[in-house]
């Protein structure tokens, strides 16, 4: 799609988009399909059906594939500092903040799958690069927490256990490898599981 192309306007038009929604509606579609089917499957064709527009406007607005999946992986890690970063001024506690990294990836499993995968991703697009550094950002500040009560102070170490820690656990829930009972709640097992380690 291009900006003086009347078919793709008039598909925009019919959909009811306003200036900029478009690109907001594809990525919408885009973590919908990834919630779906995953991200290998997801490709620029199906994104422009699913949003009711012409097949060229997704590429008009992320280039290909790898650009969109970047552009999912952006917002995902701007969302996930927020939820960090909320999480951290509201409690100070770094136990919540693991059980808010924890409570993303299964809020926004769209997301998650795709910003973990930098083979997926334009890898090196600045915009890319710097939500991960803020997310990273978020991850750090908690993990001194550790560090102080670590014998040698390792600031990367914690912040490597911590990580790691609460990923793992993600992952296994959202792949249903972990043997929860069926009423167990991932939060509060999370939530013990964190506090393990930090004691």
């Amino acid at each position: 799609m291009t900006a003086h192309d009347p078919a793709s306007h008039a598909a925009v038009n019919r959909q009811g988009y306003h200036h900029g929604d478009l690109r907001r509606a594809l990525l919408t579609a885009a973590v919908e399909a990834i919630e779906e089917s995953g991200a290998a499957a997801v490709s620029l064709r199906d994104l422009a059906r699913r949003a009711g527009v012409s097949h060229a406007a997704p590429a008009h607005h992320f280039g290909d594939k790898a650009g969109l999946l970047t552009a999912v992986a952006v917002e995902g890690f701007e969302l996930f500092a927020d939820a960090l970063n909320t999480t951290w001024e509201q409690t100070g506690d770094f136990a919540e903040v693991g059980v808010a990294y924890v409570r993303f990836g299964l809020a926004h499993r769209g997301h998650f799958e795709v910003m973990f995968q930098p083979n997926l991703c334009h890898a090196d697009a600045a915009d890319l690069v710097a939500a991960r550094a803020r997310a990273a950002e978020s991850l750090h500040g908690g993990a001194a927490v550790l560090a102080d009560r670590a014998a040698d102070g390792d600031l990367q170490t914690a912040a490597w256990a911590g990580w790691s820690l609460v990923h793992g656990f993600t992952m296994l829930q959202l792949g249903g490898a972990l043997p929860l009972p069926p009423d167990a709640d991932p939060e509060h097992t999370a939530r013990q599981v964190v506090k393990l380690l930090g004691r």
